[in-house]
């Protein structure tokens, strides 16, 4: 029945440039200036951008060469990801003051469900500017907020008033928001994806609502089903405490691009050997070994097997990668590779897959007070 449908009030909290805030916030002499974390020597990529670098273009995931040439005056900072992790636990505690149903996605964001909170406050909104200014209060950062019916919409909305801000997307208000978002904006839509909708004349979610189920499985694959419901307000999935494991995986960036591919089949061996180890901590085995290739002029490649058995032990893991890398010939010289597993044995599909066909209209959940 539709109104057995389960009302959720959702909010997605983001911390404001992390990594780079906590950097700032620990050294007073870095505090309003362009700094990255990462990114340091001719190979280095960034893991964070402060906001005054950020205005230079300089964002994550960039080379430290290409940052340094947008932003001459750039401070690159080591990472200290013990720290960050320290920071982190202690927001999260923040959190389970208002909800056990809390799910992390990184050290920097997470979902809570704060329908059933234990302060016994029915509004979301209020929920989320409580936990923000706790957060400024008692850690010294800022974070940003989204508050809606589902996961989906609060991770959208939370990018709307960054830095230090929160947006709410109230029940009433989610199908003329979706409608009206740039289709870049859509959580699962990248930047390839982006380009073909454009190609097909989508640009909205009011041009993306406008194309059939039939049009999109066409068009998009398996992910077509995906955007037909999200984009009329429908994503059930629940924000899930512990989350399971979906792939493990190591990487390494070279000091020098590598040609021969008996000096990758070295560095290979070592990755192999952390993924491995990896596994063992984690007590997991998976079926699906994946090879990530990036070039040197920063093209990415995967190529993956999946095997009719979960493994973990690096010697099979090593072959396996081995015969992904002479499987075709390479496209040129490479910066970085990386082995990872997937299909894991506590992987729910080898329990369940998230349910996105549900066809349940989300008009009912449009009642109630946020």
């Amino acid at each position: 029945m539709l109104n057995d449908l389960p009302i959720r009030k959702i909010i997605h909290v983001d911390m404001d440039a992390f990594y780079a805030s906590v950097e700032q916030m620990d050294n007073a002499e870095l505090k309003g200036k362009a700094i990255a974390v990462g990114g340091g020597g001719k190979r280095g990529v960034i893991s964070a951008a402060s906001y005054e670098a950020r205005k230079f273009g300089v964002k994550s995931a960039m080379s430290g060469r290409l940052a340094e040439k947008l932003c001459p005056e750039l401070i690159f900072v080591r990472p200290r990801f013990d720290r960050y992790k320290d920071i982190s636990n202690r927001i999260r505690k923040i959190f389970f003051d208002y909800t056990d149903l809390v799910e992390p996605l990184s050290l920097d964001e997470a979902y809570l469900d704060v329908t059933d909170n234990k302060i016994g406050l029915p509004s979301a909104t209020l929920i989320a500017q409580k936990i923000r200014q706790r957060i400024y209060d008692e850690v010294g950062l800022t974070a940003s907020a989204g508050i809606s019916i589902n996961k989906f919409i609060a991770k959208v909305a939370s990018d709307y008033n960054k830095p230090n801000g929160q947006k709410t997307v109230n029940p009433e208000d989610v199908l003329q928001f979706l409608e009206d978002l740039d289709i870049r904006k859509f959580y699962g839509v990248g930047k390839v994806t982006a380009e073909k909708m454009y190609q097909k004349g989508i640009f909205t979610g009011k041009d993306l609502k406008a194309k059939s189920l039939e049009y999109l499985d066409e068009n998009f694959g398996k992910s077509g089903r995906y955007y037909y419901y999200i984009v009329r307000g429908i994503h059930n999935s629940e924000v899930k405490p512990n989350r399971i494991r979906k792939s493990l995986a190591a990487e390494r960036t070279f000091s020098e691009n590598l040609s021969s591919e008996i000096f990758m089949l070295e560095k290979l061996d070592l990755i192999a050997e952390e993924v491995s180890r990896r596994l063992e901590k984690s007590k997991v085995a998976g079926k699906t070994i994946t090879l990530k290739i990036k070039y040197s002029d920063f093209t990415l490649q995967t190529r993956s097997k999946t095997l009719s058995y979960f493994v973990s032990d690096k010697s099979i893991i090593l072959e396996t990668a081995r015969e992904l890398l002479y499987q075709e010939k390479l496209n040129n010289s490479v910066r970085l590779l990386g082995i990872s597993l997937s299909n894991l044995n506590t992987d729910k599909d080898n329990l369940s897959k998230q349910n996105v066909e549900d066809k349940k209209s989300v008009s009912v959940q449009l009642k109630f007070d946020f």
